[in-house]
Formats: C-alpha cells, sequence, structure tokens
C-alpha cells in the first residue's frame, strides 16, 4: 500500500493514536513553569503537528514567531542528539538568529522544495525516515486533509512537527483556516524591559495560545529564547500573573 494513501485513509491504529489520552506520550514542556502549567499534559505531545503564526504580518513578529520554534525544535535536538529538519520554498533562513535561540547551523538540515505540495511530501518523507529530532516547515496554505496526515505522521514517529504558517495578505488571519493540529500559537513581540545602562534589554513576545486539545487557550508575556532554546517569565512581573496572562483574545478554527 502507498505510505501516502494509508496516512490520507488511517487505520484503526492510526485512529487510536489521536485518542490516546496524553499521560501515554512523550511530552516535551518549555521548562517555564507559568507556561507549562497551562498547557494540558505539561508541556507539548511530542509526536504531533504544533502551528504558529506571527500575529501580523510584521518582519518583528515574524522572526518572533520562526525563534518560537527554532527554540521547541532546538531542545528536542538536543535530548535527542539529532539534527532538525526545516523545509520552506524560500532561501531566507539567518543562520546567526536561529543560534541564538539553541538551534546551531550544524544541526539544521535544510531543504527547499519548489512548492507547498511538494513541502508536504519532504515532511511526511523525513517521518517515515525517523532521521530528525524535529521538522520545522514553513508554508503559507495547508489544507484540512494535509493538517491530518501531518498529525498522523508524527504521532507513528513520535517525531514533533513545527509549522509556520505564513501570512497570505495583510488582513488574512494564517489560522483562520482549520487544522487538525494539536496546539496552535500566534506570537508577537513586547516592549522589552529596560536596563539600568544603556543598551537592549532580552527580547519580549506576547505568547497566546489560539487553541489546544482538551484545554483552553491563553495569553503571557515571556522572555525570548536563550541560548539553549528556553523561554522565561519575566522576573519583574513574576508577582503580576493576571495582568500578564489570560484568555486567548481570538477564537481560532
Amino acid at each position: 500500500m502507498n505510505p501516502a494513501s494509508s496516512l490520507a485513509h488511517p487505520g484503526i491504529d492510526a485512529l487510536r493514536a489521536l485518542a490516546t489520552p496524553l499521560a501515554d506520550h512523550r511530552i516535551l514542556p518549555f521548562g517555564a513553569d507559568a507556561l507549562d502549567a497551562r498547557l494540558v499534559a505539561g508541556g507539548l505531545r511530542a509526536g504531533a503537528l504544533h502551528e504558529a503564526a506571527a500575529l501580523t504580518c510584521s518582519l518583528v513578529d515574524d522572526a518572533a514567531a520562526t525563534l518560537f520554534l527554532a527554540g521547541i525544535a532546538a531542545r528536542e535536538a538536543r535530548a535527542a542528539a539529532a539534527p532538525v529538519l526545516w523545509v520552506s520554498c524560500r532561501n531566507d533562513l539567518y543562520a546567526p538568529g536561529l543560534e541564538q535561540a539553541g538551534l546551531a547551523s550544524g544541526d539544521v538540515i535544510h531543504a527547499q522544495p519548489r512548492d507547498d505540495a511538494a513541502l508536504l511530501a519532504v515532511v511526511e518523507d523525513a517521518l517515515r525516515d525517523g532521521t530528525p529530532a524535529a521538522v520545522v516547515a514553513e508554508a503559507s496554505k495547508v489544507s484540512m486533509v494535509a493538517t491530518r496526515r501531518l498529525q498522523l505522521a508524527a504521532a507513528e514517529a513520535d517525531i514533533p512537527v513545527l509549522l509556520l504558517r505564513r501570512h497570505r495578505g495583510r488582513d488574512r488571519d494564517p489560522l483562520c483556516d482549520t487544522s487538525a493540529a494539536w496546539t496552535r500559537w500566534r506570537i508577537s513581540v513586547a516592549p522589552s524591559q529596560r536596563l539600568g545602562v544603556a543598551g537592549v534589554g532580552r527580547p519580549r513576545w506576547l505568547v497566546e495560545l489560539a487553541r489546544q486539545r482538551g484545554g483552553e487557550g491563553f495569553s503571557l508575556i515571556v522572555e525570548g529564547c536563550d541560548a539553549t532554546g528556553r523561554l522565561a517569565v519575566p522576573a519583574v512581573s513574576g508577582h503580576r500573573t493576571a495582568e500578564t496572562a489570560g484568555p486567548a483574545h481570538r477564537t481560532a478554527a
């Protein structure tokens, strides 16, 4: 049987994998209690599809969303001692930026397919091969059927698929399309902390979980990824959780 057709028409085992309680699956914690505590399983399900999009089409929000996924991939690459496959139809990855988020250039295999259809095929092949610790894919348009296939393939391989949803228009939310993703995130930049001396503080992001299976959405101000790919909650706002964290402001499809 063609592997692609088996993903398009999942069998009983594949459907059972989707329905299995989270406690029976490997979990990827962020390592920040204020964030992990708001996730149903205390972190991200490893063998699953997770999506992120920039809140706006600005370059700074796009960079924040990219580094958010790079940090997740970096932590998994370190834990698994395996490379990350980064699949994009664009040739604009900035290696020094990824390294600041913990993802060294030597740990990245970059694939550049001709279009989104070929991109999805590359991701599925990589999951079946099982070589990468994680797969990061950038796409502007992915159908519900395609996300279901990616979710099933990720669950079977126990490899996280991190999908960066690119903006297709200034007024179009990339997360307005329906998806089988386990979690869906919107990321934007936030003002960094003032320093006592001249300079720029650690970047901060507004992280909004628009959807998680079995749980509620929320938003939280965090400090951007450090050199190990880890996020942190700003120390100055640790006693103001009610002001920095709350329900997601939008409804995801």
